[in-house]
């Protein structure tokens, strides 16, 4: 019996240390506010967004990037977000990321009436148990 106990404490103490590492949370974050726009749900994506977030160099803030997903978001009745490889340098609490995403809109049919491929470098921070976009630089590619 007692070791049934002691094999049983030790399991769970390896679950306990178990956890998800910070790039791949990172990944899954990005990747949840992918299927946010896609779903026309930008109150979703911007729960991933710090609050003293700033945009294209003091352009943009948190409101302004709210605004800017709400005003897509009736405007299309489709959206569509395609990344390309992410790119996470992890620095302690801190990372940067880097990614090419090709953003499309339209009525819904077979293929999109608007696309545009965007150069995307975000600043994320671990904010207690979660990881937040606290800055981010956009540039059209295309």
């Amino acid at each position: 019996m007692v070791r049934i106990i002691v094999v049983w404490v030790i399991l769970a103490l390896l679950a306990a240390c178990h956890r998800t590492p910070d790039e791949q949370r990172i990944r899954e974050s990005i990747g949840a506010m992918q299927k946010a726009i896609e779903g026309g749900q930008p109150r979703d994506f911007m729960s991933y967004i710090a609050k003293d977030f700033i945009g294209n160099d003091g352009t943009v803030d948190r409101d302004g990037l709210a605004n800017i997903l709400r005003v897509e978001v009736l405007r299309n009745e489709k959206a569509g977000a395609t990344l390309g490889p992410i790119n996470v340098d992890l620095q302690g609490d801190r990372a940067i990321v880097h990614v090419t995403a090709t953003l499309t809109g339209g009525s819904g049919g077979l293929l999109p009436e608007r696309g545009s491929i965007y150069a995307i470098t975000s600043g994320w921070r671990r904010e207690g148990n979660e990881w937040r976009c606290y800055n981010a630089t956009w540039e059209q590619k295309l």
